[in-house]
């Protein structure tokens, strides 16, 4: 038996779920209110029996652990370990080549839980530490205890005699990145800084963000806890454990550059701010961003360097499938904490006020071209196309081509051209045609599933269909299931590879419960008309999509002077509309 399974043995789905939300008995199952959406009526589910859950309002659902990443915000295996700890099992016994791993993150995460506790005492008694942080910074004490602000004495020992008394030994301090090695032996990493715990999502503390109180032109402003087995610095997003429920409950994230932003942010009342902990943002950033809110707002520095980084967001974003805004700054702020110092209003009807990121790099780049010259028009050209190329929506792209066609009067056609000639430099990347369908936005496909899943006499259903209509693996593996399956037998999996089934058992449940939850109360006539509607929506919107996926390939053939593939394409797309 693995982790996962022993694991789920020993909680359930009810309680798990429970400790998250209030569930009321509804027959057999539970329902609550949807942790995911602003619904007032409940529609989430819970069944003891399956033991999985199914949110009806979002059309998300799994078994415990896909609960806890998707409530949480995190991947696999920090859901594993979130409830490994709440069934009180520990995980090492399941790591044939551990090495005593486990045993030295745990040990890490209590160092690294007592230096938090250590550097805010510090803090309290450091008067010059304190009027930093309360007068330059604008910072109240209930930030400062909120976020656990604390200050490194400069002697450089203290922090380490204080952990050796308590048990550690110099290899964890060490490996925590708590300690370093001098010309004098073992000493504190950090001294003389304004301290800013970094924690996980769950609160856990991984490492330190340290300021510098003192200015000193031979050291560094601001450093990091290096890397270690609980600190990754291209995947801590700093704030989100505080940020978590607000980015939900608003259904998106503000992403600034500082972490000394979020806190200010979080004292003037908007809480659903983030920051990347001292790197340029990654696609692991977004990637946990994501399963809070697919709607990310960007409020970078002003400088050159933010309008860099907003471009490099754009193709990160298209890459992990978040839509990406842009808030404009008041004029003359460079950064959020100085808008919410001279106004923290102002800063919450910025965080309203934005712009399509694309459209906000063309605002940008329009000020410091000179557009009205062919030698500005051309470098506008270049910068603002790389951008728009790299966007995988044709209708999206077509709407920004026509935006900078009407920015640089000039037409389209020569817009394409150009990026025709980019894409056939050598090493050039072609962008990917795929993610036109939001996964999410696909719940009438799993109600055809589970009607057909649960009711065999509505089967004909499938006939009309091709497999190509199902843009995911689970969806895609249950269509081929349930046209192998015998006619009159509820989704018989005689014929079914059962190491396929296990993997796909959950999702299974899941269309179980939707077809007993909707549709049990149907007739007959009833069953048949809804799944022949749903099947009818299906094949129409895959019709759709071909469309546009032709439209975008006539248009590129257009741009080469393809006349022949023209033709071809054509032809295709006309011989689609009469099948229709």
């Amino acid at each position: 038996m693995d982790a996962k399974d022993e694991i789920k043995q020993k909680l359930s789905v009810e309680e798990v779920v429970g400790d998250y939300l209030e569930l009321r008995r509804s027959g057999r199952n539970f329902k609550a209110i949807s942790p995911f959406t602003s619904e007032r009526t409940p529609s989430f589910m819970v069944s003891p029996e399956k033991q999985i859950w199914h949110d009806f309002s979002s059309n998300k659902g799994g078994d415990i652990f896909t609960f806890v990443m998707e409530v949480e915000g995190v991947e696999f295996r920090e859901a594993l370990e979130i409830l490994a700890r709440k069934a009180n099992i520990d995980l090492g016994q399941f790591q044939k080549n551990d090495n005593g791993t486990s045993k030295l993150k745990k040990r890490i995460l209590e160092a690294n839980k007592l230096a938090v506790q250590f550097y805010h005492i510090c803090l309290s008694r450091k008067a010059e530490a304190l009027d930093y942080i309360k007068n330059n910074r604008g910072y109240n004490i209930e930030t400062i205890k909120t976020w656990q602000l604390g200050y490194s004495p400069e002697d450089g020992k203290s922090l380490y005699s204080f952990l050796i008394k308590r048990g550690f030994n110099e290899l964890e301090l060490s490996k925590a990145g708590l300690i370093t090695k001098r010309r004098n032996g073992w000493g504190d990493m950090f001294r003389g800084r304004i301290m800013i715990p970094l924690a996980d999502g769950q609160g856990n503390y991984v490492g330190f963000t340290a300021r510098l109180l003192k200015d000193n032109p031979s050291a560094p402003k601001y450093f990091n806890t290096p890397q270690t087995l609980v600190y990754d610095k291209g995947r801590q997003v700093f704030g989100l454990h505080h940020a978590k429920e607000s980015i939900r409950t608003n259904d998106f994230a503000v992403l600034v550059e500082g972490n000394l932003d979020v806190i200010a942010s979080h004292q003037a009342g908007v809480k659903n701010v983030v920051a990347a902990a001292g790197t340029a943002m990654t696609a692991d950033h977004l990637r946990s961003l994501s399963r809070l809110s697919l709607n990310i707002r960007l409020a970078f520095d002003s400088d050159k360097a933010g309008v860099n980084a907003t471009e490099r967001a754009v193709s990160i974003a298209e890459a992990v499938g978040v839509d990406i805004k842009v808030i404009e700054m008041p004029e003359g702020a460079k950064d959020p904490d100085e808008v919410i110092q001279k106004d923290p209003d102002l800063w919450k009807r910025s965080v309203g006020n934005y712009l399509d990121a694309v459209e906000w790099i063309i605002k940008k780049y329009q000020q410091e071209y000179d557009i009205k010259t062919p030698d500005g028009k051309r470098k506008f050209s270049t910068i603002v196309l790389k951008v728009i190329s790299g966007l995988q929506d044709p209708v999206e792209k077509e709407h920004h081509i026509k935006k900078l066609s009407q920015v640089l009067d000039t037409s389209v056609a020569s817009l394409l051209a150009k990026i025709s000639q980019s894409a056939s430099k050598p090493n050039a990347k072609k962008p990917s045609k795929a993610g036109f369908i939001e996964a999410d936005s696909l719940a009438y496909q799993d109600d055809f599933l589970a009607l057909n899943c649960y009711f065999p006499d509505v089967r004909d259903g499938l006939k009309i269909i091709e497999a190509s209509a199902f843009t995911t693996k689970e969806r895609l593996w249950l269509f081929d299931a349930l046209k192998m399956a015998a006619t009159k037998k509820r989704f018989d999996v005689s014929c079914i590879d059962q190491k396929d089934l296990n993997n796909y058992q959950d999702y299974v449940n899941i269309l179980t419960l939707t077809a007993e939850e909707k549709y049990a109360s149907f007739s007959p006539a009833d069953l048949l008309a809804e799944t022949m509607a749903l099947a009818r929506r299906i094949k129409q919107i895959q019709q759709t999509y071909a469309r546009k996926r032709l439209t975008e390939d006539i248009r590129e053939a257009e741009a080469r002077d393809d006349q022949e593939g023209v033709a071809r394409l054509l032809e295709e797309y006309q011989r689609g509309l009469k099948e229709e």
